[in-house]
């Protein structure tokens, strides 16, 4: 299958938002995906905003924030205290922190839940992303949970091995509050990673999906240079213009 990836000459830096409706959902859904991109862009600045919380989980997502993002990648990254199962009750307060977010980061990605997500709190998450972020680059990112909600994503990142597991290791290491659970197994994530592996023909085995609802493919970036008047032919999914 040919790949697509981004431009470097397309933009000045690769600025991506996550958001999250608890504390472990950005490292579940789409953390192996950003420890391969830190391999990848030298540019690129991860934002990361969780909309719930209590002091345990805080600690615990800003520790994990740390263990994923590299201090050159760090960008903004804001726990709120929201609370868990309840975001439906908080609209206002959800749409807010995530505008919030949007006027201060300005992104080029946003990663956020799947609209089909049946938890409640992912769904309203998801929902308020496209409310929000209208001319951006949106892939929503899949939680494996009794739910059995999980789709056929059209989005996929193939990872190195290490990667993959790194991401197993850090989410078993960090999220104590979790291990009572009985999702919380490593087997799980590394299973699902598997799978989605397999779909993509990923060299490792290892992948993660997304799903992806709109994508605009330019063969043309914009070209720095004023005086050729032409783009230089590339594989790009389109951003946000470039920042002033």
């Amino acid at each position: 299958m040919f790949p697509l990836h981004f431009a470097p000459r397309a933009f000045d830096r690769l600025d991506v938002l996550c958001i999250g409706a608890h504390c472990d959902d950005i490292e579940i859904g789409c953390g192996g995906t950003l420890l391969a991109l830190q391999r990848q862009y030298p540019r690129l600045r991860i934002h990361w905003l969780v909309l719930t919380s209590d002091p345990a989980r805080r600690r615990e997502a800003l520790r994990s924030s740390e263990d994923l993002i590299s201090s050159r990648a760090r960008g903004q990254v804001l726990v709120h205290d929201l609370p868990d199962g309840r975001l439906p009750a908080h609209f206002e307060q959800v749409k807010s922190r995530i505008a919030e977010a949007s006027a201060a980061v300005n992104p080029d990605w946003v990663l956020s839940h799947h609209g089909a997500d049946r938890h409640q709190d992912h769904a309203l998450v998801s929902a308020i992303t496209w409310q929000i972020f209208r001319d951006h680059l949106i892939w929503e990112y899949e939680i494996p949970k009794y739910d059995a909600d999980l789709g056929n994503p059209n989005a996929y990142v193939p990872l190195p091995a290490g990667v993959a597991q790194h991401k197993a290791e850090s989410i078993m290491n960090v999220f104590a509050t979790q291990r009572d659970k009985p999702w919380f197994k490593a087997e799980n994530l590394l299973a699902l990673m598997r799978l989605r592996g397999l779909e993509c023909r990923a060299e490792s085995g290892f992948a993660e999906g997304f799903h992806c609802r709109k994508l605009v493919f330019s063969p043309f970036v914009p070209d720095p240079s004023p005086e050729t008047g032409e783009g230089a032919p590339a594989i790009v999914p389109s951003t946000p213009q470039a920042r002033a």
